[in-house]
């Protein structure tokens, strides 16, 4: 029982398509999740950053940025 070069020519190719689809969208949940986890910027860095801008960042201005950029990556 052999199959065609064509044949596995073709089943190669939908295999090589499969994985890559697949190892997409397991590497996108994975980053998701991770990005959930380990925001990429916390009140002590955004306070660091406002002080390094000439600004003096007081707790309210903080809380307010933070709830931004919060609801910016809950719409996404």
């Amino acid at each position: 029982m052999t199959l065609g070069i064509g044949w596995v020519i073709l089943i190669a190719i939908i295999a090589i398509l499969a994985g890559a689809a697949l190892g997409f969208f397991i590497a996108r949940k994975y980053m998701m999740n991770y990005l959930k986890k380990n925001p990429p910027i916390n009140e002590q860095m955004l306070r660091t950053l406002m002080m390094q801008m000439g600004q003096k960042p007081s707790q309210k201005k903080i809380n307010q940025m933070m709830r931004a950029m919060n609801n910016q990556n809950q719409g996404k």
